[in-house]
């Protein structure tokens, strides 16, 4: 079984199920084990750290009960809390992994740029009151895209395995008070993400120039990368399967922007 998870990350401390903290998975995981009457044990794309929030987040889980794809939605929803629901629930082809079967992921990051911090999107955008200039930040996104060793925008904790990604896309606009940052891979490292946006966001407030995020990636050194973004303006907003696997699409693109 396969399944799209949406949630609000601001009280969860992120994805994975952790002892005596509140976590997406364990929430899931609990909700699902009751519409199936047995323990069920979730697989994701990808772990969010704590605030993150995810409009499209796939799962496969494996289990011996029989339900329809309405039970199991409507099941899971009826047990999980409110910031946290299933989109859809169905059965996949043999060989699915939500992870390993994934061809590309989008993430979208959303910057409250004025003066005056927020209020009712708080825990929803990241606060920025200095002006910050969209066009050095898109010239300096254009020198990170394509196929590269990420060593310098990946967590010290990190533990994939090569810090290679291909960043297919990385676009910035304004529309207002937003900027928006828009990131497309066929994979990202832990909070690979976030160091983009602290990386931009140094060079749109002019305190670097727009080189500088070549030099940031070239040096392969995550202490040359500058400050990790907070997290709470981050969004998972789709992953790509190939359609034999037939996972629908929930795109929204952080819509309510």
């Amino acid at each position: 079984m396969a399944a799209v998870v949406e949630y609000d990350g601001t009280d969860f401390c992120g994805w994975q199920r952790q002892d005596e903290v509140r976590t997406v998975q364990q929430c899931v995981e609990e909700a699902l084990s009751k519409v199936a009457n047995e323990p069920v044990h979730v697989t994701v794309a990808g772990r969010t750290d704590t605030g993150v929030h995810a409009m499209a987040q796939v799962i496969h889980f494996d289990t011996a009960a029989t339900r329809s794809e309405y039970s199991w939605v409507r099941g899971a929803n009826r047990y999980l809390p409110p910031d946290a629901a299933l989109l859809w629930a169905g059965p996949v082809a043999d060989g699915f992994h939500a992870r390993f079967s994934a061809t590309g992921r989008h993430y979208h990051y959303v910057i409250l740029n004025r003066p005056l911090r927020p209020t009712h999107l708080r825990n929803r955008v990241t606060w920025e009151y200095r002006l910050l200039d969209v066009a050095r930040m898109q010239a300096a996104a254009t020198r990170l895209i394509g196929k590269h060793d990420f060593t310098s925008f990946r967590a010290i904790e990190c533990q994939a395995k090569s810090p290679v990604r291909e960043l297919r896309a990385l676009t910035v606009e304004r529309h207002g008070e937003l900027v928006h940052i828009r990131a497309y891979a066929n994979a990202f490292l832990q909070h690979m993400v976030r160091n983009l946006a602290g990386v931009l966001s140094a060079i749109g407030a002019g305190e670097r120039e727009p080189e500088w995020a070549r030099d940031v990636l070239a040096a392969r050194d995550r202490t040359q990368g500058g400050v990790t973004a907070p997290p709470d303006g981050l969004y998972l907003t789709d992953i790509e399967y190939p359609a034999e696997f037939t996972i629908p699409r929930f795109s929204r693109d952080a819509g309510l922007w």
